[in-house]
């Protein structure tokens, strides 16, 4: 079960794309986070997603938000993959072990080996504000990451 909201968000620490170590609390104090989560680089539907938040970057650069994409592949494929679609934010390999950060935050799908869609809006504070996830084979749209983002702005 996924991780409720208004819940603290467990810390981490995972390559990136690059090989860079990126923790989650290192934005504590600093600035919201949007975290992720995505089944696999290369398919057909999260390329879609991501590349509808790699062309709405502003979406969130202009509210000061960290965003983060976190999935079960290798730093080496999400750097491939990064860089042949041009994603300029930080993809996480949740690689191993296997899974691992999806586990804790109640997303991962131990019968396919990955994650689930699912995406949690952090404050400034590391508490969940908000989160949504789509049914297996549905895209995230825009609109629910707006409407997320608008709870970063209500009182806690």
């Amino acid at each position: 079960m996924a991780l409720e909201n208004d819940t603290q968000a467990p810390d981490f620490e995972l390559a990136n794309q690059y090989g860079e170590l990126i923790r989650l609390s290192e934005f504590r104090g600093k600035r919201p986070v949007v975290l992720v989560f995505f089944p696999l680089a290369f398919s057909g539907i999260c390329t879609g997603e991501l590349c509808a938040l790699r062309d709405n970057i502003a979406m969130f650069r202009t509210e000061g938000v960290e965003l983060i994409g976190i999935s079960v592949d290798s730093k080496h494929t999400l750097r491939a993959w990064a860089e042949q679609e041009g994603y300029d934010f930080n993809l996480l390999a949740d690689f191993w072990p296997h899974g691992q950060v999806a586990k804790e935050y109640g997303v991962f799908l131990d019968v396919k080996g990955l994650s689930n869609r699912a995406t949690f809006i952090i404050d400034t504070q590391g508490i969940i504000r908000a989160s949504f996830i789509t049914a297996p084979g549905e895209a995230r749209s825009l609109a629910a990451y707006r409407a997320a983002l608008e709870e970063l702005h209500q009182p806690a």
